[in-house]
């Protein structure tokens, strides 16, 4: 009598676990998408150099190195991306492309 209990509450807690990284995994990619515009464009890898500002180089995967401008409305806190740039963590930079091809960054992370 007690196996059928326990057997269905580890499938529920399974099935509660599942959902959850379901719905966790679907926000971390959707989610950027839900809150930038549609011509906001992602590119990834890591801090090289930060400045003046809160301008900053980004080297990719491929080895170039793009350099955005952070104005006032880019979401991105200096001590964050200081962080990322002394650990060499990846970096997500969602931006649009400005007069004469400037990179505007719209959300580092």
């Amino acid at each position: 009598m007690i196996f059928p209990r326990l057997a269905a509450a580890i499938f529920v807690l399974v099935l509660i676990g599942m959902l959850a990284a379901v719905c966790v995994g679907g926000l971390m990619f959707f989610g950027p998408m839900l809150t930038h515009t549609n011509n906001v464009e992602h590119a990834d890898g890591k801090i090289i150099s930060i400045g003046p500002g809160r301008n900053f180089v980004l080297k990719t995967a491929t080895g170039m190195a793009l350099h955005f401008q952070c104005g006032g409305s880019c979401h991105a806190s200096l001590p964050h991306m200081q962080r990322h740039l002394h650990e060499g963590a990846h970096t997500d930079v969602y931006y649009v492309t400005g007069a004469k091809l400037t990179l505007l960054a719209v959300d580092v992370d």
